[in-house]
């Protein structure tokens, strides 16, 4: 294969942001409060980084800690200001308490971003039922839907490996509710990269794995082109192990 792997990086200003480009990222995710597993960043915040790199980005909605989706109106009206701000690309995506997909909020926020491209994201790793989930939104016609991104498991990539080989599978073979492409992060390690471009997966994001120093430093360039490099292995070639490495 020849075809260049997405690498997607975590970003919380645009010091990270120049880093992550630096490094060899094709496009971040946008958050804040990452003690929160990422929320609905300030618009100045975007506004700084639309200005300090080219990369696209994909700018979180999301208000809580969970995958409740909590208050929807203010919800949108975060998203219309970054809609307003020169927003393009979104993250989201919010569970019932039993478990299945939200459809109400995922309908009013994707109404706002009007046919933005989206990510549904590691929602999905706790549904009650993964495949259910897919199908009720393909179902739904959830406008801008592109990206699943998931570890496979609530677990992290470890545990979640075959269910994302058998996802990936199920993608290949058209399936209702495969479309969209899987984005693999969480708890993902440099070592899993050979099974999952060998089947096919071609989308990875990394958060922590890009602060070698912990979340309260800066991504670090280096480690982004440490990536960079063992996915343009991975994908075009045999390459030493990297097992160990950090995630």
């Amino acid at each position: 294969m020849s075809k260049r792997a997405l690498l997607e990086v975590i970003a919380l200003g645009p010091r990270d942001a120049v880093a992550a480009q630096a490094g060899g990222a094709d496009r971040l995710e946008l958050v804040t409060d990452m003690a929160a597993d990422g929320l609905t960043p300030p618009r100045a915040t975007f506004a700084a980084v639309r200005a300090a790199v080219g990369l696209p980005l994909r700018v979180m909605l999301r208000a809580t800690d969970g995958f409740a989706a909590g208050a929807v109106g203010a919800l949108c009206e975060e998203a219309e200001a970054l809609r307003a701000e020169g927003a393009e690309e979104f993250v989201l995506g919010f569970l019932t308490p039993d478990g299945r997909p939200d459809l109400a909020a995922v309908a009013a926020l994707t109404e706002v971003i009007d046919g933005c491209r989206w990510t549904f994201h590691r929602a999905i790793d706790r549904a009650a039922d993964r495949d259910a989930l897919r199908k009720e939104l393909a179902a739904a016609g959830a406008t801008g839907l592109d990206t699943y991104l998931t570890a496979g498991s609530a677990q992290g990539v470890d545990e979640g490996l075959p269910t994302l080989l058998a996802e990936q599978a199920r993608t290949v073979a058209g399936e209702p509710g495969y479309a969209p492409r899987i984005l693999v992060g969480g708890g993902l390690g440099l070592d899993h990269l050979p099974a999952l471009c060998a089947a096919g997966l071609d989308a990875f994001h990394i958060g922590g794995a890009a602060r070698p120093a912990g979340w309260s430093a800066p991504v670090d360039a280096a480690a982004v082109a440490q990536w960079r490099t063992a996915l343009d292995r991975a994908v075009g070639g045999p390459r030493a192990s990297t097992r160990g490495a950090v995630r």
